[in-house]
């Protein structure tokens, strides 16, 4: 018999923590994603079922949305990833599709990405360092793709100037990483 245990995005048993100065970039394990695409012809059907099933409109472009149990990031015309607690959620992806079936396609997306939150003051300092986007008009709810060290990122405003959540690709997570935390080097 197999004697498999977790481990996170960067190798480890408990999540990473660095800090520089008064930022802190933390790994974020624990999280259970999916995709969901409206199907064509589907795509006001899949808003209205989405909305219904997890308690708020899709979000539109550069926009995420979170309520108690759920978060939702615009990724395209009429695509989201949808996010919630992995322990309470493990089988997101089959939740939704089975909620969605005919409607929207659903891919689990948990173990393909991975999450790190970057807290702390002059968080939009070290984001200066790592990709081009108008901090300035940077609030809470705006979501962005962009590239981060060559690598396709989504960019979640949670607090502005105070903490952003990056979602990077998991075979990945090593070279991300250390691209925050030079930045965060560098910058602070």
């Amino acid at each position: 018999m197999h004697d498999l245990k977790p481990i996170t995005a960067l190798g480890g048993t408990t999540p990473r923590v660095d800090t520089v100065g008064e930022t802190t970039l933390a790994e974020v394990p624990d999280l259970a994603l999916a995709s969901v695409a409206a199907r064509a012809g589907r795509e006001q059907a899949c808003a209205k079922h989405l909305k219904a099933l997890i308690g708020a409109q899709a979000p539109s472009p550069g926009k995420t949305w979170q309520t108690d149990h759920y978060s939702a990031v615009w990724m395209g015309p009429d695509q989201w990833m949808i996010s919630a607690d992995f322990a309470t959620h493990e089988d997101i992806a089959a939740t939704l599709k089975s909620q969605l079936e005919g409607i929207a396609s659903v891919t689990e997306q948990t173990d393909a990405w991975a999450c790190f939150d970057l807290s702390g003051p002059r968080v939009f300092a070290v984001l200066e360092l790592l990709y081009n986007i108008n901090l300035l008009q940077f609030k809470t709810g705006d979501a962005t793709r962009t590239s981060i060290h060559h690598l396709g990122c989504f960019v979640i405003c949670m607090k502005p100037d105070h903490m952003v959540r990056i979602l990077g690709p998991r075979a990945s997570a090593g070279s991300l990483h250390h691209a925050i935390t030079t930045a965060m080097t560098s910058a602070l």
